[in-house]
């Protein structure tokens, strides 16, 4: 169990480098998007090129990021039942629901992929759209963002067997540290808080 483990502490530094590595993508998009739309209004000018980086860095960071997110349980959980189960009840649905639903849906998705990305590749597959991009690098990046997927999951799998042996802590359950989701959530009551007295004061002069 204890090489286990190590072997999931290994899959998660890969994820958790690819993770930062794409938060810097998300800025780079943001530049992109913006250029994209002030060239578009302010000088009547538009790529498609540059259009297409948008999107292919799009996918890239729902692709690339998806194991980062399993990593750190940050993924939607629709949990009726199992909420209702024992901690140790719980992770058993969890190592279930890898093994059986999330491992095969990844190796199926891999092994379409690979066939589709050797044509693109093969054949210098190019955008429809004049003026755009090479299509074979953004179809690379499904078999990889599902390659990092799959071993979120076999490391997750490592972890919640781990616990169930006692070895390691609980991989389903979050830090104390808030969810991304309450804080953006506590952002937005923030802006309305700080709006909503402003207004009532505009009213009353």
């Amino acid at each position: 169990m204890r090489g286990l483990l190590v072997l999931s502490r290994f899959i998660d530094s890969i994820n958790n480098w690819v993770g930062r590595a794409v938060a810097w993508v998300i800025l780079i998009v943001v530049i992109v998007s913006s250029t994209n739309a002030v060239f578009r209004k302010a000088f009547d000018l538009s790529s498609n090129a540059w259009l297409e980086l948008q999107w292919y860095l799009f996918g890239a960071i729902f692709l690339l990021a998806a194991g980062f997110t399993l990593l750190n349980n940050e993924h939607v959980r629709v949990d009726i039942l199992s909420s209702r189960l024992p901690e140790k009840g719980q992770v058993a649905v969890e190592i279930f629901g890898v093994l059986v639903l999330m491992l095969p849906v990844c190796m199926l998705v891999l092994w379409l992929s690979f066939p589709m990305l050797m044509d693109s590749y093969t054949t210098h597959e190019m955008s429809s759209n004049a003026g755009g991009l090479v299509r074979w690098p953004v179809k690379l990046l499904i078999p990889v963002g599902f390659i990092l997927l799959v071993l979120a999951g076999i490391s997750h799998l490592i972890k919640c067997i781990g616990f169930l042996a006692g070895a390691c802590p609980n991989p389903t359950r979050r830090n104390e540290a808030k969810s991304a989701e309450e804080l953006l959530a506590e952002d937005i009551l923030g802006v309305a808080d700080a709006e909503y007295p402003q207004q009532e004061q505009e009213k009353g002069r």
